[in-house]
Parts: C-alpha cells; sequence; structure tokens
C-alpha cells in the first residue's frame, strides 16, 4: 500500500505564531478571538450495558427464532380465541411452536452446508449420533487430498472410528424412480447410468485417509469406504461393490453395528485425534 508523506507537521503548525508577530493587532487579536470560540469537542456517551446486552441477545439466531414462534403462536392463538374460544386457542398457539420445532429439528445439523431437509448427509449424521454411546467417535465433512484425474472432490461426508475399525462413509441421494442393481459385484448402476466413478472417488477418499492416519498414529489404520443411497429401493442389506460397501441410506447404523470388534478404546481415541488433526473440515467457519 502507498504511503503519501504529508510533511513536517510541527513545522506546519508553528507558522501561524510567526506570522502572527508580522501582522497588526487586529489581525492578531481576531485570530485569538477565533482559537477561543471554537465549539468544543462533545464526547461520545457510554453505550448502557443494557443495550449492549439486548444488542447481543438479539444477534443470536436462537433468540430470534425463538421470538418468531412466540410472536406467531400468539398471533394464531388470539385469531383462534376470537373464532373458536380460549381452548381452541391455546391449543393451536401449542401447535404452533411443535410444529415450528420439529420443522427444525429435521434441518439441523453440525455442517452449516448440510442444514436442509433434503440433505442425504444430514440423515447419515443424525444416525450417527447415537452410536456414541456404543465406542463410536465422528468427524463429519472432512477435507482429503483430490486425486489427479479430478474424480474426486476431496470429502469425506462422515469418518467413523469406532471397536469395528476406520468407515468413510459418502451420502448419496439418488432418484428414486430409477432402481439400483448390481453385475457381478463389480459394476453398480442406478437406472441406465454406470456409478463406477462414484464407486472409484468413494475408494480412493479412504485410500487417502488411511495412508494419512497411518503416518501419524504409526500403525497401519485401514479405511473401509462404504455409499449411503437415499431416494430409490435398495435390493439388498449391504452388497460389497469394487471394494465398496453399498447400502440403503437408513440401515448406516446397522451396518456399523453388527461388525466385529477390532479396536480398543486407546486405539479410537488415538486414531480419532489424530483425525481431527490431520484431516481438516471441508467447510471451515
Amino acid at each position: 500500500m502507498a504511503i503519501t508523506e504529508r510533511g513536517d507537521t510541527q513545522g506546519a503548525r508553528g507558522q501561524p505564531q510567526a506570522r502572527s508577530e508580522e501582522t497588526g493587532p487586529e489581525e492578531a487579536s481576531e485570530e485569538t478571538r477565533e482559537h477561543h470560540h471554537q465549539a468544543p469537542v462533545k464526547e461520545r456517551p457510554e453505550e448502557d450495558p443494557g443495550e449492549r446486552t439486548a444488542t447481543a441477545l438479539l444477534d443470536d439466531p436462537q433468540i430470534r427464532r425463538w421470538m418468531w414462534r412466540v410472536g406467531a403462536a400468539v398471533v394464531a392463538g388470539i385469531a383462534a380465541l376470537v373464532l373458536l374460544g380460549w381452548r381452541i386457542g391455546a391449543a393451536v398457539a401449542i401447535l404452533v411452536v411443535v410444529g415450528d420445532l420439529v420443522r427444525s429439528s429435521r434441518k439441523s445439523s453440525s455442517v452449516t452446508a448440510w442444514q436442509k431437509s433434503s440433505a442425504a448427509e444430514r440423515r447419515t449424521e443424525k444416525q450417527l449420533k447415537s452410536l456414541r454411546r456404543n465406542g463410536y467417535l465422528v468427524l463429519h465433512a472432512r477435507a482429503v487430498p483430490r486425486d489427479d484425474e479430478g474424480v474426486s472432490d476431496g470429502r469425506i461426508d462422515h469418518l467413523v472410528i469406532g471397536p469395528s475399525g476406520v468407515y468413510a462413509i459418502d451420502s448419496e441421494k439418488w432418484d428414486k424412480r430409477l432402481p439400483v442393481r448390481t453385475m457381478s459385484h463389480l459394476k453398480l448402476f442406478h437406472g441406465p447410468f454406470n456409478k463406477k466413478e462414484r464407486l472409484d472417488e468413494a475408494r480412493w477418499e479412504a485410500q487417502m485417509a488411511s495412508s494419512i492416519l497411518a503416518e501419524r498414529v504409526g500403525f497401519e489404520v485401514p479405511v473401509q469406504p462404504s455409499v449411503a443411497i437415499y431416494g430409490p429401493s435398495i435390493p439388498w442389506k449391504v452388497m460389497r461393490v469394487r471394494d465398496v460397501d453399498v447400502y440403503a441410506g437408513n440401515r448406516a447404523r446397522a451396518y456399523l453395528r453388527r461388525r466385529p470388534k477390532i479396536l480398543t478404546d486407546g486405539d479410537v481415541q488415538r486414531i480419532f485425534q489424530a483425525a481431527e488433526k490431520a484431516l481438516p473440515p471441508k467447510y471451515p467457519d
């Protein structure tokens, strides 16, 4: 950034005093009057702590959401009260609040990009929450290196680390009108579309995670790639196609819970801590 020289400020401020010696008494006195009659600078009053607190509360999205709920409930309740009586009015107000809570819960996600009701990733995330009590730890939307051919977007939707191993789960929402089928465990089709690239992407991401984690913890960390599909009916429980496990999205939790234990609690914690540091969030806040 260029810096503009402003000259010798002290010298400039000293010039009027020297000039006043050369000018007459009337000019000097006029300068003195102007100097003494300058308007005083008003100090900005300090902000009231109560105002700061109120502003902070209004900036909180959860507070604003609850204000909206209460306002909508009051309006709906008063309308129903006038038309149908106080009992119906109270019931309508409660239903408005409960309905909005249910709608908001369907959109809740730890990843901002997934905060919409149709996000397949958000639906898998919701299933995986309950696995914590079974010793599973999950990281969502973690970045891995892209492949040279540009097939992978460099993101693992859900990295799951638990007693039965480490899994890279990608959530997909496909057109429910098209059937899903396989050929000899080597090809996956969604209607007429060959999903080879999607399987290759899932396998690449798992391999990258495995290599990075092994370097961090000092022992081999196999990462099993899988794809959880929402939308079309899946005619099997779990099918391994090109080394990638494929199953219906609503089976994500069962897919993990029914596997034998191969890691200790210490292994799980160690791998999880390494993954937190080595695999950064794909969507940083």
